[in-house]
């Protein structure tokens, strides 16, 4: 595991294959970084699945209204909902999409992310100024890499729990 120097802003991401260590960018992405603080403190990314994983792109997960897996998991509406907390306004900066980083999901409206994040699997500075740039991978990439993939995929992976690292 990586060595952490701020636990506050470092998020630990269980997954099958073992730990995934985020380093979340408060000072580049403030509101997205509380946000993913307040629900991983709340306990909601647990268990959740990654509906939406595209070999070559990147893995969605984060819908913590409809795709908990031990609670509500819908395949049909996987993606399509978020927490009940109020949508968050962009906070687009000069971090690319590079591989490892998160990306926040959303609509076609900028000021539409919520719960729903994204871990890009490559460079993809396509999307680079249109979607928040709030953490990156420190260790652990390997088990990102090892999501099972689909649109949703047939036997979904799941996010088993996600910790803030000061609360560990």
């Amino acid at each position: 595991m990586a060595e952490i120097k701020d636990p506050e802003n470092t998020i630990i991401m269980t997954l099958k294959g073992g730990d995934v260590v985020i380093e979340l960018l408060a000072d580049v992405a403030p509101k997205h970084a509380a946000r993913m603080k307040e629900l991983a403190r709340a306990g909601k990314y647990d268990n959740v699945a990654f509906h939406r994983v595209i070999d070559g792109f990147m893995a969605q997960t984060g819908d913590v209204e409809h795709a908990n897996m031990a609670q509500n998991y819908n395949p049909g509406r996987a993606g399509t909902g978020g927490s009940d907390l109020p949508d968050l306004p962009a906070e687009f900066s000069k971090l690319p999409h590079d591989r490892g980083t998160l990306g926040a999901a959303r609509s076609s409206n900028p000021n539409s992310a919520n719960s729903q994040f994204f871990i890009n699997f490559k460079d993809n500075h396509f999307l680079n100024g249109q979607y928040t740039v709030y953490g990156r991978v420190l260790s652990g990439m390997d088990h990102v890499d090892a999501i099972q993939r689909g649109e949703p995929p047939a036997n979904p992976d799941r996010m088993i729990a996600v910790k803030v690292a000061a609360d560990v």
